[in-house]
């Protein structure tokens, strides 16, 4: 008995110092988990997100999440909560959504992050009604990368379930037309999704991170996190490092190092010219319009 206490001891304590997704997965038993035996610490509680990462799909939202968690004064939920774009969830209650949500000191701000939000016509609302000043954060890039990306994520999820697979020009276009019916194109629609938030939040209140950026050099998008935030500055050069094979940085933090998952960074296929070209061209005024509504622009194709 005194080893069992030991051993979930030891792994109470792994479990704090880890990060979200290495506590959801830790088993000391049937029908146990971490999440079931911890103590919440003296001083924190549940509280409802001060931010939330509302999106876009494929935009880098995982990235943004992880890369804000190295933060002292951050924390982070564990999973996509999808509260506010899922009426199942929604009808739960605030007190459910409450409880998805880590315990959190007084001196730190809660963030929680659902991509589906920002294609959503009803989250927009719905965040106000919980919290009219929430500050909100929304990841982008180049809407015709975040099509394929998309259709990327998909094709390999459908293999992975043994599913039949089509080539990314079958879904683009149908009948000789481009199909912007296409569930992955209409999410990369920003100004028509983007007028919807603006009905209900100011511009101000919603930071827009280059997710292209991001990627390339992360420290200088996550400063301005940290400012549109009021955190002090604690990120730093020092917490990221480029990994040579993925192709793209990882996280040092607290003397441990983490890259995204497998699944993150995998190659997009090579998609007809003709059909990439129809892509950008639709895409482009929707782009332009964009830029409009949020008084910036983008290096997007």
């Amino acid at each position: 008995m005194a080893c069992l206490l030991v051993a979930v001891s030891l792994l109470v304590l792994q479990a704090y110092a880890a990060p979200p997704d290495f506590v959801q997965s830790l088993d000391l038993g049937p029908g146990l988990t971490a999440n079931d035996t911890l103590s919440p610490p003296l001083g924190t509680s549940k509280r409802a997100p001060h931010s939330i990462i509302i999106g876009v799909r494929k935009g880098g939202t995982r990235a943004l999440l992880e890369m804000l968690d190295i933060h002292p004064e951050v924390a982070a939920a564990a999973t996509e909560v999808h509260f506010f774009d899922w009426d199942e969830n929604y009808a739960k209650g605030f007190d459910w959504y409450r409880e998805l949500m880590p315990y959190s000191y007084p001196h730190q701000i809660t963030v929680e992050k659902t991509p589906g939000y920002f294609t959503s016509a009803l989250a927009p609302e719905r965040i106000r009604a919980m919290n009219s000043s929430i500050k909100l954060l929304l990841i982008l890039r180049d809407p015709t990368e975040r099509v394929i990306s998309d259709y990327t994520q998909v094709y390999f999820n459908r293999l992975e379930n043994h599913k039949p697979v089509q080539a990314i020009e079958n879904l683009l276009v149908r009948s000789g037309a481009l199909n912007t019916r296409y569930k992955a194109i209409q999410r990369s629609l920003y100004d028509m999704h983007m007028s919807n938030w603006l009905r209900f939040f100011p511009l101000e209140q919603i930071h827009i991170v280059d997710g292209d950026t991001l990627i390339r050099d992360p420290l200088p998008e996550l400063q301005k996190v940290e400012r549109f935030l009021n955190l002090p500055p604690r990120i730093m050069s020092s917490n990221f490092y480029f990994n040579q094979t993925k192709g793209f940085y990882c996280i040092r933090s607290e003397g441990r190092e983490r890259c995204l998952h497998e699944s993150k960074g995998r190659p997009h296929p090579a998609v007809n010219g003709t059909v990439l070209q129809q892509l950008r061209s639709y895409l482009r005024e929707h782009n332009h319009n964009f830029y409009r509504l949020v008084k910036r622009s983008f290096d997007w194709q």
